[in-house]
């Protein structure tokens, strides 16, 4: 097989779609006229003193009536460049194009171009190949080595053309590297449909539709043109092959783009900057690549960035994350995502958002067999601290933080807000439950307002709750009392040398439940051990159960009166007999993080069972129903609010003076989170190693502040008399 045709002398710009391909009556340049808008708009041949112009200024044509331009059409600004096949060149006229402080005048110079359509006012300089492509209007694009489209183009879509083979289709191998859990990449795809895709293997149906519905959503027919949007600028690069490109892009010093979509737009402009390599892949409005990136099977969420050296493969990074200097591989991470600092590594997990992986971390990259890895799976706000090694497979709660250290066993954390330690000098895995409410507050409360400040997207398609205390963690966290409660139980009954065995969950249950609340004598020297959360021999001790146990309480307390209170604030004229009376039936208690959205779990079942039925039958019908159940999210949460106020007061339905209690309670809980976000961010101030880098406390002060100006205990402090006033005016109503 020839590795270099020979091809006849005109083949240039020519026969870009195979014949075969071509509909009857058609011609090669049918899409291209479907997708240049100006297509049916006054073109006109060139005129014989314009050829003139053209030829004397070092241009050549090997057929010049294949030019066709507007009426303004100044001839003297295209210079020694070369033109093959159906071209059309919009407004050209004397004119500067101007980009921060890059000045370039409107023309063609030193460039080949084929069969392209060209926009007004545009400026095409030292572009050594630039083929079958449709330029926007006041674009700059100037020294670039190859710039071209296939007739077979995709664009980062995981489908297949007319007359390919199946083999040829691009997919991303999330969550496994195996290729398991394997979806097909398009354009619009959100993390949602990526978990609901890779989560759900066992469901047939799904599965044949979401593969139908994504191969149908785009058209196969070849031919079609790359596009770049008005107002980009794209310079200094060298190879850019099948890449579509929204408006008010700006690409710098590239080495190679293939196969992508790239959004962009005036209000959300996406940047790509030097040495970054990026195949196969769908980069979402207003990301920044830069500084050697590779990112190759991938989605890029909107308000995304990959920085110095960060390496993407198979994966989807969700909305509005970050990772630099890391390498990634594998993965499906939901939206806000931290991984920053070299030497970093993820693979094949799925992290459910609002995460953070510190600086040396390997998630995941340890070998426990010959065979392959296998998964991990993380809830909200997963931080596993400094150097940290963990083994596939293994499982954490929300809101779980690791403490530096090599763990040597799979884990399966279930209790969520907790402070994992390998504590090696004792020989047994330790967890504190409650340790962000307890000991880490002012990050606590400063969660979900930076996740919100953070989320730049001016179109959502992504639905986020980024609330910390939501009814997936306040679940979990009632669970995690359920376990506590037991457990403590067996290590009383273990002291006591009688057999826990012996009796039933629920006895142990209310037996460690009396504890838990009862006076600290009582607790303070047992040996409270987990169950099930290490794949080892060696204990896993639970550290401080009461002080965890009360933590939750107050956590589950605050989440639920908080929304009451949302509710009461939003119905003006509701009393609390009303709102009883609204809010009250059963309360939801699985939910699922599909995203980043909340859903209950039986309404996932019935979408999986619309799209399996074929009654959801496209992306836009699947993701209109995202956004139904995300308009109903808020009532739904305030009935789980609701439910979970009739839990911890023990009935179906408070009396009016409980309520106040509980209002009184929240109060107190309030000033204690206000207190605590003083006191957990003090230590920063008071650590006397912080200090001894300054020469006295002025230098200290002027380059850091003082604890007094910290804008977030200023908010929080402002809050919690904001909020006090809202349970006074929810007592008067009655």
């Amino acid at each position: 097989m020839d590795n270099v045709n020979l091809l006849p002398s005109n083949s240039i710009g020519r026969g870009f779609i195979p014949i075969e391909f071509i509909p009857q009556g058609k011609d090669q340049w049918y899409l291209r006229n479907e997708q240049f808008e100006r297509s049916s708009q006054k073109w006109r041949h060139l005129k014989a003193f314009e050829v003139e112009i053209l030829v004397k200024n070092g241009n050549y044509c090997d057929d010049w009536d294949s030019i066709s331009v507007t009426d303004d059409f100044d001839p003297t600004l295209i210079r020694n460049s070369e033109f093959y096949g159906f071209i059309r060149i919009g407004r050209m006229q004397e004119a500067v194009l101007e980009h921060h402080d890059l000045q370039l005048p409107a023309g063609i110079t030193n460039s080949k171009i084929v069969s392209c359509d060209i926009g007004d006012d545009v400026a095409i300089h030292d572009v050594r190949y630039l083929a079958h492509y449709i330029i926007g209007d006041r674009c700059i694009l100037a020294n670039i080595d190859e710039m071209h489209t296939t007739n077979h183009a995709k664009f980062g879509n995981g489908i297949v053309k007319q007359g390919e083979d199946e083999k040829v289709r691009v997919t991303l191998e999330i969550m496994n590297e195996t290729g398991s859990r394997e979806v097909f990449p398009f354009d619009g795809m959100i993390t949602a449909d990526a978990y609901i895709w890779a989560k759900y293997r066992d469901d047939k149906k799904l599965q044949s539709k979401l593969k139908e519905i994504t191969q149908n959503a785009f058209d196969s027919r070849r031919g079609f043109y790359g596009t770049v949007g008005e107002q980009c600028v794209i310079k200094n690069s060298r190879i850019f092959k099948d890449v579509k490109i929204g408006s008010h892009c700006y690409i710098k010093g590239a080495n190679k783009l293939k196969n992508l979509t790239v959004h962009s737009s005036e209000h959300e402009p996406t940047q790509i900057g030097e040495g970054v390599e990026l195949v196969n892949g769908i980069i979402g409005y207003g990301c920044h690549i830069f500084y050697g990136c590779k990112a190759v099977r991938f989605i890029l969420g909107s308000n995304s960035n990959l920085k110095y050296g960060a390496r993407l493969i198979h994966s989807f990074l969700g909305d509005n994350s970050t990772i630099s200097c890391c390498e990634v591989l594998h993965n499906l991470i939901f939206p806000a995502h931290e991984q920053h600092h070299n030497n970093s590594f993820l693979i094949a997990s799925v992290v459910l958002g609002q995460s953070n992986i510190a600086a040396g971390a390997t998630i995941g990259s340890n070998h426990n067999s010959r065979a392959n890895d296998n998964e991990i799976q993380a809830g909200r706000g997963f931080w596993p601290g400094l150097c940290t090694s963990l083994k596939h497979s293994s499982r954490f709660a929300s809101f779980v933080l690791i403490a530096k250290g090599t763990y040597p066993a799979e884990l399966d954390i279930t209790i969520p807000f907790s402070l994992v330690n390998n504590n090696e000098t004792e020989g047994q895995l330790e967890v504190m439950p409650g340790f962000w409410w307890l000991h880490n507050m002012y990050a606590l409360a400063r969660n979900s307002w930076k996740f919100q400040k953070r989320d730049k997207r001016k179109v959502k398609v992504q639905n986020v709750e980024f609330d910390s205390f939501a009814p997936d963690t306040i679940e979990e966290l009632i669970d995690a009392m359920t376990l506590l409660e037991i457990w403590t139980a067996k290590a009383a009954l273990r002291k006591e040398n009688k057999n826990p065995d012996d009796k039933s969950k629920n006895e142990l249950a209310k037996m460690g439940r009396d504890l838990l609340n009862g006076p600290a004598d009582a607790v303070k020297d047992l040996r409270v051990l987990g169950e099930n959360m290490e794949k080892s021999k060696r204990d896993v001790v639970i550290v401080k159960p009461q002080d965890g146990y009360k933590a939750f309480k107050q956590m589950i307390h605050h989440y639920a009166v908080k929304n009451l209170l949302r509710f009461m604030e939003a119905n003006h004229d509701i009393d609390f007999e009303s709102m009883c009376k609204t809010l009250s039936g059963r309360r939801i208690a699985d939910w699922s993080n599909i995203g980043g959205q909340l859903i209950p779990t039986s309404d996932v079942d019935g979408l999986r069972a619309d799209i399996g039925s074929g009654k959801l039958d496209s992306w836009q019908k699947i993701h209109e129903r995202y956004d139904q159940l995300w308009q109903e999210y808020p009532l739904l949460k305030q009935k789980h609010a609701f439910a979970v106020i009739c839990l911890l007061a023990g009935t179906d339905k408070p009396q009016k003076e409980k309520w106040f209690e509980m209002l009184d309670e929240e109060g107190q809980i309030q000033q204690y989170i206000c207190d605590k976000v003083y006191e957990s961010r003090q230590k920063d101030y008071i650590n006397p190693f912080r200090q001894a880098t300054y020469r006295n406390l002025d230098e200290m002060t002027a380059a850091i502040g003082t604890i007094e100006d910290n804008s977030f205990v200023k908010q929080v402090r402002s809050e919690t008399e904001e909020f006090k006033q809202k349970i006074e005016q929810a007592k008067k109503r009655g």
